[in-house]
């Protein structure tokens, strides 16, 4: 059940700075072996589910972020993979296409993005980073809210999170505007948390 006590937005900052600070010790401290096989391959489920031209969400990994890309190389091959883009600091979020030797742009939020010319696309399935899961599927991002409100704006798309394990937590504190994932897949897991999957 959501928080809507006005102490929410302080509970979420506060448990951002204490899992960013778990990510980066867990991460720093993961075997260099751990960490190449990590993400390497979709679960089964989700592998079946994806057609081959399906579009799917990506994003460049960073601060210790589950990278997810490696799993997605039939996509990246066949060129159907997307990134978020951010036009302004005050646009909503959009995806483009991206194809790994494409270059790359710093975004007004210091994140890399494909060029502004790439063709925009709403993929049929988003992997978004968390920096927070609980097994009810609600996620704690970094704040800004952009995948919150791509999510409400094209609910069709379906909402996989990616996290290392260390990241869940017993419950994320939630607002009116937080949008539940459809699923979770970390190192150790494929966690279905919705009926869409």
């Amino acid at each position: 059940m959501p928080d809507l006590s006005g102490d929410t937005a302080d509970r979420k900052r506060d448990l951002r700075a204490r899992l960013r600070f778990r990510r980066r010790h867990f991460v720093d401290n993961l075997d260099a072996m751990a960490r190449l096989a990590a993400f390497r391959a979709l679960p089964e489920g989700l592998a079946d589910r994806l057609a081959r031209d399906s579009d799917v969400s990506a994003y460049i990994a960073r601060a210790g972020e589950a990278d997810i890309l490696p799993a997605l190389s039939i996509w990246l091959d066949r060129g159907r993979v997307a990134m978020p883009y951010h036009a302004e600091r005050d646009a909503i979020m959009g995806f483009r296409r991206w194809h790994a030797d494409d270059p790359l742009e710093q975004g007004p939020w210091r994140t890399a993005q494909p060029l502004r010319g790439a063709p925009a696309v709403v993929p049929d399935l988003i992997f978004c980073p968390l920096l927070g899961f609980d097994r009810a599927g609600r996620r704690l991002g970094q704040g800004g809210g952009h995948y919150d409100r791509y999510f409400a704006a094209h609910p069709d798309s379906l909402r996989i999170g990616v996290a290392w394990s260390i990241q869940e937590v017993d419950s994320i504190p939630t607002e009116a505007t937080d949008i539940p994932l459809d699923a979770i897949l970390t190192e150790q897991e494929w966690l279905i948390t919705g009926d869409r999957m």
